[in-house]
């Protein structure tokens, strides 16, 4: 063999073992440790999910969805949670955790549009007169932030199975309720059309105009102006701006906040027992200026109106806050928004739909902008996409306001909205009880404990 092939030969030979013993420490590595499999999958998994965020067929399909859901449940007058979670859970691929705070955003957005365009658009129309029932909103706002913090602590404590069945119990009587009263409207509503056909009175949008209008001409004569009650807005916004800095403190479950707080601990229940305090001044404060629950001064609205703010008025002066307070632990029991529970609460005490739908929605903007604002100061991932999803409820608000506004002109039946209603409530007690028995079958069948659960 020459010289200069045997050089070849031993360089060749030189590079290739250094390259198979390489090799050879990679594969008895992976074969040593199986978590190097598991982290590939992990990552790819990561980069899917991630993925998931960006445009796509899932979050397009999300978005049209949301809009549509978002124009129904503005329509109705409730915020719309029960049918944002599910959507964005399962179609958009978002998690639980990041499904819940995108949802606060959705409903405070579809919710401000909701309000702003009663105030701005509505009043200046046929409908000319505030939908919105300030003193209800003011009797029932302490009470029912109140309501959602003790709601939220028996979520801890209560087991998932008792809180699925308490769920579908309470909204399956809301739904036959609701649906209850719609007929009772439907009727009153065609005997009111038959009386005006038979009094011969011109056919046509403008003779179903008084059903359209019970009980909206509430706050123009009383002080001759339509406007917003000042008084009244400032004090709402006091209250929301007094239980958001309790619950800043307070942080999270984890003791996230603006500052530390030990969960459990002495500040801890100081600062949550403070809310109970707080809650009954100012109820007291606004049931002592208020002296009557309901608007006195509208001395001009027809015999329906009349009939039925004097059956309002008759209640006791504790039903609206009682009737939050309720609303309100129930909401944080099921982690859904109070328009879904408050909305047929107000239907069954006798406000009339519209004026139910309007003021539920000025109700749910507090507590879904609280929720928004906390998930915002404790530093929440996402809020890029989740202010697309607003933007997109925003719209959707409007649009289904428009939507149902022209139906209710074109029919003449306020009832519309109520039937609305209930077919929401029964849409979120079919998804949200379905998942709930699956999740308490997870439970069941992996032997997880099913008892109440400690707070601390």
């Amino acid at each position: 063999m020459e010289p200069s092939s045997h050089g070849a030969l031993v360089l060749k030979w030189a590079l290739y073992i250094p390259l198979t013993l390489l090799a050879t420490s990679h594969l008895s590595s992976a074969a040593s440790d199986p978590l190097s499999s598991r982290h590939l999958l992990l990552n790819q998994l990561a980069q899917w999910r991630r993925s998931r965020f960006a445009p796509g067929p899932e979050t397009a399909a999300a978005w049209v969805l949301c809009f549509l859901a978002a124009s129904v449940c503005s329509a109705g007058g409730v915020g719309g949670g029960s049918l944002f979670l599910p959507i964005l859970n399962l179609v958009a691929g978002l998690s639980l955790k990041r499904a819940t705070t995108f949802s606060a955003f959705m409903v405070a957005a579809g919710s401000l549009s909701n309000v702003l365009y009663t105030l701005l658009v509505m009043r200046r129309g046929q409908l000319s007169s505030p939908l919105i029932n300030y003193e209800i909103a003011l009797l029932s706002q302490p009470c029912m932030l109140l309501g959602v913090s003790a709601g939220v602590v028996c979520n801890l404590m209560f087991p998932e199975w008792l809180i699925t069945v308490s769920f579908a119990a309470f909204l399956a009587c809301c739904t036959y309720k609701t649906f209850g009263a719609g007929l009772r409207c439907w009727e009153e509503e065609t005997k009111e059309i038959g009386r005006v056909i038979m009094s011969g009175s011109s056919g046509g949008a403008h003779d179903h105009q008084p059903l359209l209008v019970d009980g909206a001409r509430e706050g123009e004569e009383g002080n001759g102006s339509p406007g917003i009650p000042l008084n009244d807005l400032v004090l709402l916004l006091l209250i929301w701006l007094c239980f958001f800095l309790l619950h800043v403190l307070l942080g999270d479950k984890h003791g996230k906040g603006v500052i530390h707080i030990r969960p459990c601990g002495v500040a801890y229940w100081l600062i949550t027992l403070s809310q109970i305090p707080l809650a009954l001044v100012f109820t007291a404060y606004i049931l002592y200026k208020k002296k009557k629950p309901q608007l006195q001064n509208h001395e001009h609205a027809d015999e329906k109106g009349r009939k039925e703010k004097a059956s309002i008025e008759a209640l006791p002066v504790f039903v609206f806050p009682s009737a939050a307070l309720l609303t309100g632990v129930l909401s944080g029991l099921f982690g859904i928004g109070g328009g879904l529970l408050l909305n047929p609460v107000l239907l069954q005490i006798g406000v009339t739909p519209q004026t139910a739908a309007s003021t539920s929605t000025f109700m749910v903007l507090f507590s879904a902008s609280m929720s928004m604002v906390q998930y915002i100061i404790l530093g929440m991932d996402g809020i890029n996409q989740a202010l697309i999803y607003a933007a997109i409820c925003l719209v959707a608000s409007v649009f289904g306001l428009v939507i149902m506004e022209r139906a209710i002109r074109q029919s003449g039946r306020v009832s519309l909205i109520v039937f609305l209603v209930g077919g929401v409530m029964a849409l979120s007690t079919l998804i949200i009880s379905s998942f709930g028995a699956v999740d308490v079958w997870k439970e069941y069948t992996s032997g997880e404990y099913m008892g109440f659960k400690l707070l601390c």
